[in-house]
């Protein structure tokens, strides 16, 4: 209920005059009081035999008044004139108002409760202690919450799978959770979390199992097709090789035609190749073991390889390595990662260009970048840069004879490590590639192999 301007002003002028009557009214029956006790030769008895009276009636009118706030708001207020009347009558707009509000409010509620409950997702209300303070129906038959008895529990203490405690105690929300449901163990469940008011959060959880069934039919499709092909792709380049090899001279139109034909089935291996790898690198059951990896003797590895090709384009490649930096990781996918974003930077740098590969680390942990001065991406192309088979300019397929997997392959070898890839580029500026690796798998080169153990168990604390 909103008054107008003019609607409260009247009504502070009725409020006033009811004053200015009050006051007379008092004020007469002090003379009155005064005359009679003068009268009778004791004037002072006369004015407090009157007031006795008004403040007894004062009395009554203020023990109605708390009675009313106390016990009975929800009727109207007793019937009184004067100020007290205005009184009354103020108190009870209030009351109306504020019923309406309630009203209002309460509507509201009930609407979003009703708009929750309607969403497939589960949504769940956790308090400033992680408790569990409001969920909607699809939380129940989601998540096997109990309204009756579940309501102010730790999550914790009812999601109990150690990957999504990880995640929760974590507190990496930039990232979702994907795990097993642990009420119906067949679903896939995609946890999501966003904080909001003081240290809430607000966390909802997806059914994700269709999509995440799609992905395994995908990834299985992969593998098995790429495994499939490994077996006649061997026998065509054999057959290649022994027609190569016994061509007699003359033949050129035969030698070009198989030589293609080698050319061509060299790249399909390589597809097959590292489509193979990227299946392994995402079953996570194909993990190889963990052990002290010296990262700059792994470089100088891929360096020693990268340079036949590099020199054959007059490009130069510098080294500036921490010698004594190691981490725990996997050593054949920390090799494909690195050898794949070397021969990248060879492959697009022109003839004469430079290339850096730099190791180093601090506080935050270790970083290896690869530098070059090559063409360059447009930044509109980096976020996209990892997805398979992505390429910032498709003609280039030939030219470099690439596969389009490479940088796939990295990134998922490096989320394997908990370590994410940087890419900084402009187009004619060359581009740098920097792979963070958190402080957490950085070991001394001397670690004894049980110790790397530990710390294999330390950095895979937070995979999620």
């Amino acid at each position: 209920m909103v008054l107008s301007t003019d609607g409260l002003e009247s009504r502070v002028g009725i409020v006033h005059r009811e004053w200015k009557n009050e006051l007379r009214q008092f004020l007469l029956l002090i003379a009155i009081g005064f005359f009679l006790g003068y009268l009778a030769g004791y004037p002072g008895w006369g004015i407090s035999l009157i007031l006795l009276p008004y403040c007894y009636w004062l009395l009554r009118r203020t023990r109605a008044l708390i009675y009313w706030l106390q016990e009975n708001l929800d009727h109207p207020p007793p019937e009184s004139t004067g100020v007290w009347g205005s009184i009354y009558d103020h108190l009870y707009r209030q009351q109306q108002q504020q019923a309406a509000n309630v009203r209002r409010l309460m509507n509201i509620i009930n609407r979003a409760q009703e708009s929750t409950n309607a969403i497939r997702d589960a949504v769940v209300v956790l308090d400033r202690g992680n408790g569990l303070e409001w969920w909607n129906d699809a939380a129940e038959a989601m998540l096997g919450l109990r309204r009756e008895s579940d309501r102010g529990q730790l999550v914790t203490n009812l999601l109990r799978d150690p990957r999504f405690v990880r995640y929760f105690e974590a507190r990496h929300f930039d990232k979702d959770l994907e795990i097993p449901g642990t009420h119906h163990r067949q679903t896939m469940l995609r946890y999501q979390f966003t904080p909001f008011g003081e240290g809430e959060l607000l966390m909802v959880v997806r059914d994700v199992s269709k999509m995440h069934n799609i992905e395994q039919m995908r990834k299985d499709f992969v593998a098995n097709v790429s495994h499939e092909l490994r077996t006649p792709l061997t026998v065509i380049r054999g057959y290649l090789e022994t027609f190569i090899d016994s061509m007699e001279p003359g033949q050129s139109t035969l030698a070009k035609g198989l030589g293609q034909m080698d050319h061509q089935a060299k790249r399909m291996e390589m597809l097959v190749n590292d489509l193979l790898m990227l299946s392994r690198l995402e079953t996570e059951d194909s993990r190889e073991p963990v052990r002290t990896i010296n990262l700059a003797e792994l470089v100088q590895q891929v360096h020693t390889e990268a340079l036949p090709l590099a020199e054959s384009r007059q490009q130069s490649i510098r080294l500036d390595l921490d010698p004594t930096l190691a981490i725990a990781g996997a050593y054949m996918e920390l090799r494909s990662a690195i050898s794949n974003l070397v021969v990248n930077a060879v492959n697009y740098t022109p003839e004469n260009g430079k290339i850096a590969l730099r190791l180093w680390q601090d506080d935050d942990g270790a970083y290896l970048e690869v530098e070059d001065n090559g063409i360059g991406i447009d930044p509109k192309h980096i976020p996209r840069l990892t997805e398979r088979f992505y390429r910032a300019d498709p003609s280039r397929n030939t030219k470099t004879g690439g596969t389009g997997l490479g940088l796939a392959i990295v990134k998922h070898v490096l989320l394997h490590h908990n370590a994410y890839l940087n890419i900084s580029s402009r187009p004619g500026e060359g581009s740098v590639f920097t792979c963070h690796f958190p402080a957490a798998i950085v070991v001394d080169s001397t670690t004894t192999p049980d110790s790397t153990i530990q710390v294999k168990d330390q950095s895979r604390k937070f995979s999620y």
